[in-house]
C-alpha cells in the first residue's frame, strides 16, 4: 500500500487510505461486486453489501404502514429494479435474482394482509379470488402474522400473474 501511495503521489494523486485496500480479489468487493473462486477461475457475485442495499430500499417501498394501494407500489417498485437487474445480471446470479423475486413477491403478499387486516376481511378477499375455504382457515385464524401467513393461502389469490399483470418486472429472466 505504501509503494501504491508513493507511486500515485508522484502521479500527483491521493490515495484515500480509509476506503482503498491491498488484498486478494475474493477478499474485497469492487463496485457492488464480490468475487470467488470457482474450478480455478475468478467468478463475479452480487457483493453482500449491495443485497442489502437493495433489500433495504424495497423494504422502504414495501414499508406495510404506507396506506398505499398495491398497484401505486408496484409502479415504485417498477422504478427501481429493472435499474438494479441491469446493472448487476451476470450470468452466475440466476439462482440469487430468483430467490430476490421470491422474497419480494412474498414481501408484497405479506403487505396486502396487513391491509386488509382482520380475519373476516381476509377470509372474505380469499374467498372472493376463488381459494377454497380449507385452505384459507388457518391464514383468516391469525390475522396478524403476515408474514408466516404471506406463504399460505394467500399465495393461491396473489399469484406471480397476478403481480406480472400489474407490472411487477422480475429481476430473473425468463425465457418465455
Amino acid at each position: 500500500m505504501r509503494s501504491l501511495v508513493k507511486l500515485f503521489g508522484k502521479l500527483r494523486l491521493r490515495v484515500n487510505e480509509r476506503k482503498s485496500a491491498v488484498d486478494e480479489a475474493w477478499h474485497r468487493p469492487f463496485l457492488g461486486f464480490s468475487y470467488y473462486l470457482h474450478a480455478r477461475s475468478v467468478r463475479l457475485k452480487v457483493s453482500h453489501a449491495a443485497l442489502a442495499r437493495m433489500k433495504r430500499r424495497v423494504r422502504q417501498i414495501t414499508a406495510r404502514c404506507g396506506g398505499r394501494s398495491m398497484e401505486q407500489i408496484i409502479y415504485s417498485l417498477s422504478r427501481y429494479l429493472p435499474g438494479w437487474r441491469t446493472y448487476f445480471c451476470i450470468e452466475n446470479t440466476k439462482t440469487e435474482f430468483r430467490d430476490l423475486d421470491r422474497w419480494i413477491r412474498r414481501r408484497l403478499r405479506a403487505m396486502q394482509l396487513r391491509q386488509w387486516k382482520r380475519g373476516s376481511t381476509i377470509l372474505r378477499e380469499l374467498r372472493a379470488r376463488g381459494v377454497p375455504d380449507n385452505k384459507i382457515a388457518t391464514t383468516a385464524k391469525y390475522p396478524t402474522r403476515w408474514w408466516h401467513n404471506s406463504r399460505l393461502a394467500i399465495n393461491r389469490a396473489l399469484t406471480n400473474r397476478y403481480f406480472d399483470d400489474l407490472g411487477l418486472p422480475r429481476l430473473e429472466r425468463t425465457s418465455t
